[in-house]
């Protein structure tokens, strides 16, 4: 678990109590009553302390499918694993699929729905898939005449707006828009920008819609987790550092999967043993088969935030010291960097020693352009 906290938000004296979408019930069952329901959900997807499918049956609401994203309806399934149909044990809904060799909805998938619940929690990363997943809803949604309702939740990476925006030569499931790697939006925020862009396929838009959350939230408000949003996401440290060390997926760095500190721990076989920290990654229920399974590797345990580091942030400097440090930088990098990166420029600006600043200024023109585009379809201010 991640701190214990409501679903609910506490933004301060004198501001008022900020709801989730999800709460907001008069707002969206209506869209419901009548109609058969998919949800697109997982363990994120609570209302309270009650799962949105026993929220919505307890109403009756028609549900004729779960849409298993990546991880599984419970949350529980490693990084990458394929997730099988079945049928949820407690509530008795079909459970299909969206992380296996179907992750767009085929027709046959929502003859029986007319409606697609969107609800789980977002950590504000390109490459988080969950926002794929909300791509392919929306798209096959608009070729298929359905309606998709989004419940929004809080983006606790909300106040970052950073990193290269991708290029079209680089789309794939872990980036499929031309956004930044950290892209300031809330789920709400992010389908509103899917559809009014047309930038789902064939220009499509889909019956969109959305019911944003209430009260104060911002951008800049800090929002604890009450459930992990992903089994090596584990605490909010590791949220706040996933934007940054995540690159390292695309190396030959250990981001600390087989270990109790999943993003909080960098390190591999191949820097210096002088480095401060060291761990040997082992299977476990977030990694069955972790990277640099049983190697020693040595890093940096992140864990403890440096002075003056902001709550939330995007930043290289690991990345340039760990590719300065490697004592095998002909291996240090993989092909899988630049569909992380969404860019080819990145690598080779590592590699010929540019500073991080030198390489932020490198992303302004397009990153600029996002800016602009991002205030379009803001819901909440950004402080």
């Amino acid at each position: 678990m991640l701190t214990p906290s409501d679903t609910t938000l506490a933004p301060g004296e004198g501001l008022p109590r900020t709801r989730l979408g999800a709460e907001q019930l008069p707002a969206y069952l209506p869209l419901l009553q009548g109609k058969r329901v998919g949800l697109v959900v997982n363990q994120t997807s609570l209302v309270g302390r009650t799962h949105l499918v026993d929220t919505l049956k307890s109403r009756g609401v028609h549900l004729t499918a779960i849409f298993a994203p990546e991880h599984g309806f419970r949350g529980e399934a490693a990084d990458g694993a394929t997730i099988t149909d079945g049928r949820d044990g407690r509530s008795g809904v079909l459970v299909r699929s969206l992380y296996g060799k179907t992750k767009k909805p085929t027709p046959e998938m929502l003859a029986d729905v007319d409606v697609l619940v969107f609800d789980i929690q977002d950590v504000g990363t390109r490459f988080y898939t969950f926002i794929s997943t909300l791509h392919y809803i929306m798209e096959a949604a608009a070729e298929q005449g359905k309606i998709v309702v989004v419940l929004d939740r809080p983006n606790p990476n909300g106040a970052v707006v950073d990193g290269p925006v991708l290029e079209a030569k680089h789309r794939s499931f872990v980036g499929l828009d031309p956004l930044p790697i950290c892209h300031g939006l809330t789920v709400a925020e992010l389908a509103k920008m899917l559809n009014s862009e047309k930038w789902l396929a064939g220009g499509r838009q889909c019956a969109l819609k959305v019911v944003p959350m209430t009260g104060g939230y911002t951008h800049a408000q800090p929002y604890a987790l009450p459930v992990r949003p992903s089994p090596n996401l584990p605490t909010a440290r590791a949220v706040a550092l996933y934007p940054s060390i995540c690159l390292f997926e695309g190396t030959n760095v250990s981001v600390g999967r087989g270990t109790d500190r999943p993003f909080e721990v960098v390190g591999g076989p191949t820097q210096p043993a002088s480095r401060p920290y060291q761990f040997t990654p082992r299977p476990n229920a977030g990694s069955p088969t972790p990277p640099l399974n049983g190697q020693l590797c040595y890093g940096l345990d992140l864990h403890q935030p440096a002075a003056g580091e902001p709550a939330e942030f995007f930043t290289l400097k690991y990345l340039l010291d760990f590719y300065q440090q490697s004592t095998d930088k002909e291996h240090f990098f993989t092909k899988y960097f630049e569909q992380l990166t969404g860019t080819d420029s990145l690598r080779a600006q590592v590699i010929a020693g540019r500073s991080e600043a030198s390489i932020r200024a490198s992303w302004q023109p397009a990153l600029g352009r996002y800016k602009v585009l991002r205030k379009k379809y803001l819901l909440y201010p950004e402080r």
